[in-house]
């Protein structure tokens, strides 16, 4: 099977968020995802989080990745991976009530079919995968016994 990777580095400012996003949407178009596609709208909300995890949390650059399988539309998995220089694992926070923050990780359990990291240079990479013939929401994240939504690299 063949897989597209597209990628852009992002800066370490939270405005590049709105960037990676405009990037994506061109991106998922060219993958087939329509714009109007309820799985469009998950895989942008879904980089808006890690993109904007790693730009605030490690104040530094930071590149997105999506890849993409090979064939129509509705086949195949889109896997999107946010590197950043940091070694620090993600550390799910659960927010409550009025917090504004730490409902980031929470969104990409919930939204995402798979999702996990793994050190990758001295750093580390964040990824998810959506699969496209599933439903634009997943109906429950991944688990292994024991720990909800971490797994290592795939």
């Amino acid at each position: 099977m063949q897989v597209l990777l597209v990628q852009l580095e992002v800066g370490p400012d939270p405005a590049e968020v709105g960037r990676a996003r405009r990037w994506a949407r061109s991106r998922l178009a060219g993958s087939g995802i329509g714009d109007d596609e309820p799985l469009a709208d998950t895989l942008i909300l879904l980089i808006s989080e890690l993109v904007t995890n790693a730009v605030v949390h490690t104040g530094c650059p930071a590149v997105l990745r999506m890849l993409f399988g090979a064939g129509v539309a509705e086949a195949g998995t889109v896997r999107v991976e946010v590197a950043d220089i940091s070694a620090r694992p993600p550390r799910p926070r659960h927010a409550e009530g009025d917090d504004t923050n730490g409902r980031g990780l929470e969104l990409v359990d919930g939204l995402a079919d798979r999702w996990g990291w793994q050190p990758e240079g001295a750093g580390k990479s964040i990824w998810c995968e959506v699969d496209r013939g599933a439903p634009a929401v997943a109906a429950g994240a991944y688990e292994q016994p024991g720990v909800r939504g971490y797994v290592t690299a795939p």
